[in-house]
């Protein structure tokens, strides 16, 4: 028998972080696994992905120290979450110093710290230092700016376990992390795993950092006018295998002169094409350059709107070539276990999809999961661009077409149409929590209600350019659709079948 009443997250790192201690409560003790993608080549982790390959864990570190309690009253427990959630500061020439007194075990982190305990995470600190300087060449030295202390114990504990679960279950161990709850990687391996986005005007764009969070500087016009003519190669290759739709003749990165770059460069020194395989990192020789920078400043503010939706999310390998791995079997198990699976507010194309496009992913929701329930995100981002046009509707066509293509099965294919019907998409989502105002995406319930989708409006409150869910409500809408709470006397709008939550005393 499946355990009463568990949970699947699918979600990305910092947006759903604001919302764990609602499925915390929710769970009310049953069994919660969040499966998290591990894509993300930007920030610190693209550093260690260029220097020791692997995974990219920034998402999972986010989530392992959200999910340390925080009502502990075990005072070391909340020290140590300090430590695993530092970074190192901003230059790079501080950001040595204080990790040689990481190591030596002589920074103010430290403090407070058993020793038995201080020595147990100071040796994978010790692991890790030693390698990066076994790694250190004249072409490539490792850039400590920004680094987080959690990825570096991370990675360190993976090398020496030769396994990033192992890792990620020393983390939940020394950091108390309560036993029903689980972080799955969507996918189980100690290889860099790399997404692409093909736009509905044909660009492609190769990297998950570049997709949704751009670096800060533009390159030149050598420098792009050099990637383009490699990356080029290989889409002709694509078109040759039928890997991308032959009806548009796709472009890697806007040549010069295009009102938005799609790959802005990054902060460090560029390095050009022919000279990428001069560098010594984990890079395989000829990988694709976009792949191999290092994006460890970057922005989430004022990004540039993409010229085009995106129309496709699938994996790449170093080359550039489309690849299909199948799904951590842990994550397709959980799936299979759950009463209810939540798609959370993040990242649509970057933290979402990439988890949903994992072979057996799409086949596992179908058939499992009583309630399958999209938390609609309460703004725009750069991803569901350009404008601010992308609907509830498309939030949902977008999971169907991942979960389908997981199954092998992409556009224009025979069987793909009828597999992503719209009548198709109850079977991928059962029910959208929504909010409602200035710069969030259109939800028509009318619609829903055609396609057998129950859409429930919550109260929120304004943050910046969109709205954020009231945590009370939230909660109560997850456990009204569960029936773990019975629920009030709802009123119905005239106009439409939306439920309305009465909330009254959370209204602003």
């Amino acid at each position: 028998m499946p355990p009463a009443g568990s949970i699947v997250v699918i979600s990305g790192g910092s947006a759903a972080n604001s919302l764990v201690d609602v499925f915390k409560q929710v769970s009310a003790g049953s069994p919660i696994s969040y499966i998290i993608g591990i894509s993300d080549n930007g920030g610190s982790t693209s550093e260690l992905i260029r220097v020791f390959g692997g995974p990219g864990i920034g998402d999972i570190r986010s989530r392992l120290v959200r999910l340390v309690p925080e009502d502990t009253e075990d005072e070391e427990l909340l020290l140590i979450r300090g430590l695993l959630n530092y970074r190192l500061p901003a230059s790079a020439d501080a950001a040595r110093v204080e990790w040689n007194a990481i190591v030596d075990g002589t920074h103010e982190r430290w403090g407070g710290v058993s020793s038995e305990k201080k020595e147990l995470l100071r040796s994978f600190f010790i692991l890790i230092g030693a390698e990066i300087t076994k790694r250190t060449r004249p072409t490539s030295t490792f850039n400590f700016q920004l680094a987080s202390l959690g990825n570096l114990f991370i990675t360190g504990c993976r090398l020496f376990f030769g396994s990033l679960e192992s890792a990620i279950f020393l983390f939940r161990s020394i950091c108390g992390i309560p036993e029903y709850t689980h972080v799955i990687p969507a996918l189980n391996s100690n290889f860099s795993h790399h997404i692409a986005a093909g736009l509905t005007n044909g660009t492609v764009i190769a990297g998950q950092n570049q997709i949704s969070h751009p670096s800060e500087e533009p390159p030149t016009n050598s420098q792009l006018a050099a990637e383009n003519k490699a990356l080029l190669e290989v889409t002709s290759q694509l078109h040759a295998q039928g890997l991308y739709p032959a009806s548009s003749s796709p472009t890697w990165l806007s040549l010069p002169g295009t009102a938005t770059p799609l790959n802005p460069g990054y902060s460090t020194p560029v390095v050009y094409v022919h000279e990428h395989d001069e560098v010594e990192d984990a890079n395989l020789p000829g990988s694709l350059p976009a792949l191999r920078r290092g994006n460890i400043v970057f922005t989430k503010e004022e990004e540039a709107e993409l010229p085009a939706r995106i129309a496709r999310v699938w994996y790449i390998n170093p080359y550039g070539q489309e690849i299909r791995p199948p799904a951590n079997s842990k994550s397709l198990a959980a799936i299979r276990s759950a009463e209810t699976l939540v798609y959370s507010i993040g990242s649509l194309y970057t933290s979402i999809i990439p988890c949903l496009i994992l072979r057996g992913m799409g086949e596992a929701i179908a058939s499992s999961c009583r309630h399958k329930i999209l938390i609609l995100n309460g703004s725009f981002d750069r991803e569901i661009g350009p404008g601010t046009t992308f609907t509830a509707l498309d939030f949902i066509r977008a999971i169907a077409h991942a979960c389908v293509e997981s199954r092998g099965i992409i556009a224009g294919e025979e069987g793909f149409a009828e597999l992503t019907a719209e009548t198709e998409y109850k079977r991928y989502v059962t029910h959208v929590l929504y909010l409602e105002g200035e710069g969030v995406p259109r939800v028509d319930t009318a619609r829903m209600k055609e396609l057998g989708i129950e859409c429930w409006k919550l109260l929120g409150e304004r943050k910046g350019k969109g709205m954020v869910f009231e945590g009370a409500a939230l909660r109560q809408a997850l456990e009204m659709v569960r029936g773990k709470r019975r629920s009030p006397k709802q009123r119905r709008s005239t106009l439409d079948s939306v439920q309305f939550l009465p909330v009254l005393e959370l209204q602003h």
